[in-house]
């Protein structure tokens, strides 16, 4: 027991297969049980979210038959935002012969999280990987292509392979574009139900079964609830509690925490990514940060400056007076080495004061050894919209002065816990994509998640909804029944207490003062104290937020100020949750790196005896404490050990 959490039952993953892990998924998918086509159609689910995930899912189930309702919060479902990723996705096709399998995309990808992921989820993403590229390809997906048209690969970190497909830098928008099309066919069919600009503030549970939403429509303040048979969540990461982060500024945890407050446990919410490859803050004036892709690290060189202090201009700095420090430290992978290890080095050099730019909060990625070599044009056809994006923020021509870039916030491992069904703890509530915890550990290799989007949604789903589908079409819920209204009485209770406040302070002063207490003490490094002392400050700052938010204008309107005071509220509880699970966690794996615990040469020190598991939080009741609930990880093919990427 803890002063912060209470330990509870284990938890087990019930649905995985067992036996030959190459046949897990297939034997799992014959054991499912089918729903008959005539059946299908008397069966509604509702799909909150539209990118990647919940745009894959939206047309797959309804081109089986099934009566769709999607959700999202955008005005269009292509606004997800999917469309924003830009360096790629993984599949294990080997079209370059280096020496590629699924068994190695599986390999490489329960280590790159620092063996803290489920083998038989890994496995299955790896496996399904081969398929998404080929259904992306009839779509009509644009992946670049080699001279003689064969589809191009380029490398990503933490692998030594060629695997990653590519639609120059904006292949989130592409492959988007891709299910966006097919769900308007299903759309224009009559089988999707497409509600734009409808936020989820609540989730229905009826019978201990998941049976609808409370949906607000943000532009005329109106409240519904929306019933289904099966509810799927496909909505998305929190990096956003940090504030700045390199996440859409309406990317929030709402539909994710709502869920876990109605009995949906969380998995893992310490696992948060800081990217190595972002473009630096430049001031207060900032509401977000920009991602550079991941890809720029194939060509690219990261260094600094051998001394400190040294404030000449880049051009300046003689080769000998540069340290190209991912290669030197790192020789086997280079500057490909996983976003978790690259961002701390990067932080490292600057702590020891060979940062560049304004503050010393930045590295060079330096372009001027690939355009000798490659020629400016073959460096322009491969990155051309992410260098003309750089130069429009910053002003500078990456061309001919190397970028600056630092670490930033990004992606989030964490989210709810699902089973190898994608199956929440709630029946009938599944998780897809970044909102489920699944298959990334505690560090997720570039251009992965674009994969697990579209597995989860195109693949996966589809068969597992299925087998529960398999037992409805289930009882009609009526408006009027009491789960339901009691559901959307705490929605109108909730927008009310929000706008009575009537305080001194904007909303967006609270979430920034929450983002700042959440880089300083559980962004890139975490300490015990420093743990202990965010959970007293977050504890203080959501009281005052509760006495002195001012949220003008109305329930009845567009009222974007109410959207954010709700999804600030939320992340409020989940920051807290954050840190206790980080508090808890007595190690350093992946992107959650405890001082307390590390190597002698500064290396994550992980402790597979106490912390091999998932750690599934139970919501803690007002005044509560949260419960712990432990899922112990079994690895009977890839043996944890030291990760070593020299």
């Amino acid at each position: 027991m803890s002063e912060y959490w209470n330990e509870g039952d284990p938890i087990a993953d019930t649905a995985a297969p067992d036996g030959p892990i190459e046949t897990r998924w297939e034997r799992r998918k014959f054991s499912a049980k089918l729903v008959n086509p005539a059946n299908r159609r008397k069966l509604t689910v509702i799909v909150v979210g539209t990118g990647l995930a919940g745009g894959s899912a939206a047309a797959t189930l309804a081109e089986a038959g099934y009566h769709v309702k999607s959700y999202c919060y955008q005005d269009s479902p292509r606004r997800a935002h999917s469309i924003a990723a830009q360096g790629g996705i993984n599949a294990a096709k080997n079209y370059r012969n280096d020496g590629d399998s699924v068994y190695r995309l599986f390999y490489d990808t329960v280590k790159g999280g620092d063996f803290r992921a489920r083998e038989s989820n890994v496995y299955r993403l790896a496996s399904v990987s081969v398929n998404i590229i080929d259904q992306c390809v009839a779509q009509g997906v644009p992946f670049a292509r080699e001279y003689g048209g064969l589809l191009d690969n380029r490398s990503f970190g933490g692998t030594q392979v060629s695997r990653t497909f590519y639609a120059r830098g904006q292949t989130g928008q592409q492959l988007l574009l891709g299910a966006y099309q097919a769900m308007e066919r299903q759309i224009g069919l009559g089988n999707i139900e497409m509600n734009a600009r409808h936020e989820m503030l609540e989730l229905i549970v009826v019978d201990g079964k998941a049976r609808g939403i409370v949906v607000r429509d943000m532009v005329t303040g109106e409240i519904t609830t929306e019933m289904a048979d099966a509810v799927v969540l496909a909505s998305g990461g929190y990096g956003n509690v940090f504030f700045l982060s390199t996440n859409a500024k309406g990317c929030n945890v709402t539909a994710s925490w709502r869920a876990h407050r109605k009995g949906a446990l969380f998995g893992n919410p310490c696992y948060t990514q800081i990217h190595p490859t972002c473009i630096p803050e430049s001031g207060t004036h900032q509401s977000k940060l920009t991602l550079m892709s991941e890809s720029l690290r194939n060509d690219g060189r990261v260094w600094v400056p051998t001394a400190r202090g040294d404030s000449r201009k880049p051009g300046d700095i003689p080769e000998d007076e540069r340290d190209y420090y991912l290669e030197r430290i790192y020789p086997s992978f280079g500057n490909l080495v996983p976003r978790d290890i690259a961002s701390r080095a990067a932080k490292n050099v600057c702590d020891e004061g060979r940062g560049v730019g304004p503050g010393g909060l930045g590295v060079y990625l330096d372009f001027a050894d690939a355009i000798r070599r490659l020629g400016k044009k073959a460096v322009e056809a491969k990155y051309g919209n992410l260098f003309e994006m750089y130069q429009r923020i910053t002003g500078e021509d990456p061309y001919r002065t190397p970028m600056r870039i630092y670490p930033a916030v990004h992606y989030t491992m964490g989210g709810l816990w699902v089973d190898y069904d994608l199956q929440s703890t709630i029946p009938g509530l599944f998780v897809v994509g970044e909102a489920n915890f699944s298959d990334h550990g505690a560090n997720r290799l570039g251009a992965s998640a674009l994969m697990q989007g579209l597995g989860d949604g195109y693949f996966v789903l589809p068969t597992t909804l299925g087998n529960y589908l398999a037992a409805g079409p289930f009882e009609k819920i009526a408006e009027d029944h009491e789960d339901v209204v009691e559901a959307r009485k705490s929605v109108e209770k909730r927008i009310s207490r929000l706008l009575a406040v009537d305080g001194d302070r904007t909303v967006d002063s609270f979430h920034r003062e929450l983002g700042h207490i959440m880089w300083e003490y559980c962004g890139m490094e975490r300490t015990e104290e420093g743990l202990t002392k965010a959970i007293g400050l977050i504890r203080s700052l959501r009281e005052e937020f509760w006495q002195r938010v001012k949220v003008p204008g109305t329930g009845e309107q567009l009222n974007q100020n109410l959207e954010k005071a709700g999804r600030v509220a939320d992340f409020f509880e989940l920051a807290e949750l954050m840190c206790i699970d980080a508090l808890h966690r007595r190690e350093s794996c992946g992107g959650h790196f405890r001082a307390e615990s590390q190597s002698e040469d500064g290396e994550a020190l992980r402790h597979d005896d106490e912390f091999s598991y998932v750690a599934a939080w139970e919501y803690a009741t007002e005044g509560g404490k949260p419960t712990l609930h432990k899922e112990q990880l079994e690895f009977e093919y890839v043996h944890p050990s030291t990760r070593s990427y020299k």
